[in-house]
C-alpha cells in the first residue's frame, strides 16, 4: 500500500503544482512528517490521509488504489503539458469501468476495421493511403459517399466499436489520444475543454481514428514526440473522413457565388469542421495551393478589420446555439451552429442505466463511473423516460 500511496501522492501533487511543504502545511503536518508518508517510511492514520486527500481534491480511495499502466497508447502533447501521468490514470480507470460494464451486460461492440487495418499495413504512407483509409472507413461504417457526419461519438461507438472519452482538461497543449485494442481499447480520448472549439473536438476524434487505422505500430506510451509524417497522414485522413471528396467538391462549387470568407464559412458549417480543415483541403488542390491560407487571412482581415489568431474559430459557438442537427435530412441543408451538445458520448451512460435497471450496480457505483456526485446521479435517474 505504501508504494501505491507514495506514487499517487507525487502524481496528484504534481497535478495541483504543490510542493511537499504546501501539502504539509494545508494538511496540518510537519514537512518531515509528510515527506515520510510520501516516501513510504511512515504509516499514516486514516484521519491524516483524509486531510491530505482533501488538500489534493480527491477521494481517499484514489490515494490508495493502484493503477494499471497503459502501454499501447498514442499520446502526443506539447512539452508544456504537465498532467500527462494524471491523464493516463484517468483514462485507464475509465476504460476499466467501461469494459467491466460491457462484460457484465454482454454489450460488447466489435471493432469494424480489422480487415481495413490489415490492408492499410501493406500500403505506403502518404496522402493516397490516407484518402483510401477514409473512404473505406466510411464504407465500413455504412456511410454513403454523400452522407455528412452528424454524430461522430455515436458513429464510432455504436457502429465502429471504438469507445469515446470526452475529457475536460484545462490545456490547449493536448487535444486527444488513442488506446489500442490490446490495452483495453480501441478507444479515443478527446479534450472537450470549453476553450477548444467543438469543431476541433470533432476533428480530433477523426484524427485519432486515423491513427488507430494507420499507425498501430507506433502505439507506445514511452514515445512522446510527434512524428510529423504520421500527424500529417492522420490530418489528411480526418479531412477526407469528415468531408468526402465528391460531396466537398459539390458543396464548394454550389457556394461559388459567395465571397471567399463566406464560402469557406458556409462549407465549414455544412461539414461541422474548422475553417482550417476547409482551407487544408483547398490547399491540396492545384487551383488553390498553399496560397489559399494567405488569401483567406487577407480577405478576413479586410472584412472584419482583424486577423484570426491561431486559437480563433470564426462564427462563435455557444451551448445556446444548439439545434437538432441529428434530424437534419441532408448535408446540403442550411447548416446549424454547433455547441458542446454536438459532441456527446452517450454509450457509457446507456450501459450504466442498463446496469442499474438490472440491479448489477448500485447508484453509488453508477455515480462513480460517470464521475457525478450522488445528488446529481439521482437527479439524472429521475429524468429517465422510455
Amino acid at each position: 500500500m505504501e508504494a501505491n500511496l507514495g506514487h499517487n501522492l507525487r502524481r496528484l501533487r504534481g497535478v495541483k503544482k504543490l510542493s511537499q511543504a504546501d501539502v504539509a502545511e494545508r494538511a496540518r503536518l510537519s514537512r518531515v512528517a509528510y515527506g515520510n508518508i510520501e516516501s513510504g517510511t511512515a504509516k499514516p492514520k486514516v484521519e491524516t490521509l483524509m486531510r491530505i486527500a482533501e488538500v489534493l481534491g480527491v477521494k481517499l480511495q484514489e490515494l490508495l488504489t493502484p493503477t494499471r499502466p497503459l502501454q499501447a497508447v498514442r499520446f502526443r502533447a506539447l512539452k508544456r503539458m504537465t498532467s500527462r501521468e494524471q491523464v493516463l490514470v484517468d483514462v485507464v480507470r475509465w476504460l476499466e469501468n467501461y469494459n467491466e460494464l460491457e462484460q457484465a451486460l454482454d454489450k460488447h461492440v466489435a471493432f469494424r476495421f480489422e480487415q481495413l487495418v490489415r490492408e492499410l499495413a501493406k500500403k505506403h504512407r502518404g496522402a493516397d493511403r490516407a484518402r483510401f483509409a477514409a473512404e473505406h472507413a466510411r464504407a465500413a461504417l455504412d456511410l454513403r459517399p454523400d452522407d455528412s457526419i452528424r454524430d461522430i461519438c455515436g458513429l464510432l461507438e455504436e457502429r465502429g466499436g471504438i469507445k469515446v472519452f470526452p475529457m475536460q482538461l484545462a490545456s490547449d497543449a493536448f487535444f486527444g489520444l488513442s488506446v489500442a485494442k490490446d490495452d483495453g481499447g480501441p478507444a479515443t480520448v478527446v479534450n472537450v475543454w470549453d476553450r477548444i472549439s467543438v469543431e476541433r473536438w470533432i476533428f480530433s476524434a477523426a484524427h485519432e481514428l486515423g491513427h488507430l487505422l494507420l499507425h498501430l505500430g507506433a502505439y507506445d506510451v514511452a514515445k512522446t514526440e510527434e512524428d510529423r509524417g504520421e500527424e500529417e497522414e492522420a490530418n489528411q485522413f480526418a479531412s477526407h473522413f469528415l468531408m468526402p471528396h465528391e460531396l466537398f467538391v459539390r458543396e464548394w462549387n454550389d457556394a461559388r457565388g459567395l465571397s471567399l470568407v463566406d464560402r469557406v464559412l458556409k462549407v465549414k458549417r455544412i461539414f461541422r469542421v474548422s475553417y482550417r480543415t476547409v482551407l487544408f483541403r483547398l490547399s491540396e488542390q492545384p487551383a488553390y495551393g498553399t496560397r489559399i491560407w494567405q488569401q483567406f487571412q487577407i480577405a478576413y482581415r479586410a472584412r472584419f478589420g482583424q486577423s484570426l489568431l491561431r486559437s480563433d474559430e470564426p462564427v462563435a459557438l455557444s451551448p445556446g446555439d444548439f439545434s437538432a442537427a441529428m434530424v437534419e435530412p441532408r448535408a446540403a441543408d442550411e447548416p446549424k451552429r454547433l455547441s458542446s451538445e454536438d459532441f456527446v458520448e452517450d454509450r457509457l451512460s446507456g450501459l450504466v442505466r442498463s446496469a442499474l435497471e438490472q440491479e448489477r450496480i448500485s447508484v453509488g457505483r453508477a455515480a462513480e463511473i460517470l464521475d457525478l456526485d450522488l445528488k446529481t446521479m439521482r437527479a439524472v435517474i429521475s429524468t429517465w423516460v422510455e
